[in-house]
């Protein structure tokens, strides 16, 4: 008689051949059906670039904020509108959830926030809000904010860490701590909260990853979005790229570090990504980042190899 998928993958937080705890599964399972997310530019800057922390953004930031894919020239609920739009050609019945990428959009006064926040979560097809943010941009009273939204709605947050080395926050240009990032992600707690991390920095070595991957484990987080460095044109890190001074991770070397890092996570924190949308025709490198399913594969490939899963290691 032949298995079925539950007999076959020993991972819970699971309906699929996936090993780990897909965003998918979470919001399928939270909301009964898909959901999706609408990027857009709620217009806000960034601590790191207009000289309150630092100038000209972390080394792998994009002109745009890293919001390629976001709305622009529009206001809030024309950008919802028009990225619906686009997201129901492919997931005609999907719920969506407006997604402010571009920049750090905790940066601006309370009330400035509660205006953006609000034409979003006001608009007739939205599920719900997604914030990306840096963890020295969440006050008290932002949190408090948050958790109050969160009452009602689902409100995720995205908290980049990128790394939890002081050291190579420094190279980057991060101009936060790591203490700082504890700080600002204990004040979101009772709020939905994903942390960022980004293998393949600058000078990282297996194990430096590999320590990102404990720190985050260690808090426990709602989710976790791991990403890889792409070098794009505009970047300061594409001048280092051209200059022949960073080791770019290989495919294989990326997957088995992303399989070692679930591993070592809790089953119960939610994978949002295992790998991004490379920047369009900006990318410089890796090129085998634009064929994002292939990556998905391979780790599939070696978690059934291994016959591991998330959370398999984690001692927590």
């Amino acid at each position: 008689m032949k298995k079925t998928q539950k007999e076959t993958n020993p991972f819970p937080y699971s309906d699929s051949n996936k090993r780990y705890y897909t965003m998918d599964y979470f919001m399928r399972q939270k909301f009964g059906k898909k959901a999706c997310k609408i990027p857009i530019d709620g217009g806000f800057s960034c601590p790191n670039r207009d000289g309150t922390k630092g100038f000209g953004g972390c080394i792998f930031c994009s002109p745009s904020g890293s919001g390629e894919f976001t709305g622009s020239g529009c206001n809030i609920s024309l950008q919802i509108s028009q990225g619906a739009e686009m997201m129901r050609k492919k997931w005609p019945d999907a719920l969506l959830i407006p997604y402010f990428q571009s920049f750090t959009n905790t940066y601006a006064p309370l009330s400035v926030l509660k205006e953006k926040y609000s034409e979003a979560l006001s608009h007739p097809l939205s599920n719900g809000l997604c914030i990306a943010t840096r963890p020295d941009c969440i006050t008290s009273e932002i949190a408090d904010y948050l958790r109050f939204l969160s009452q009602e709605n689902f409100i995720m947050v995205e908290l980049g860490l990128q790394t939890s080395s002081d050291k190579t926050a420094k190279l980057i240009n991060r101009c936060h701590t790591t203490d700082e990032f504890i700080r600002g992600y204990n004040l979101l707690q009772g709020v939905f909260t994903c942390i960022h991390i980004i293998n393949g920095l600058p000078g990282e070595t297996h194990e430096d990853m590999m320590q990102t991957a404990r720190f985050c484990a260690s808090l426990r987080p709602d989710a976790i979005k791991i990403h890889m460095l792409y070098i794009a044109e505009g970047t300061p890190v594409a001048e280092l790229y051209k200059q022949n001074r960073l080791n770019i991770l290989s495919r294989d070397e990326y997957v088995q570090t992303v399989c070692d890092q679930l591993e070592i996570l809790p089953m119960s924190t939610v994978i949002e990504r295992v790998t991004g949308d490379a920047p369009g025709n900006t990318l410089l490198a890796p090129s085998w980042s634009k064929k994002k399913l292939e990556v998905h594969n391979e780790i599939d490939k070696l978690l059934f190899r291994r016959d591991s899963f998330q959370g398999i290691h984690c001692s927590l």
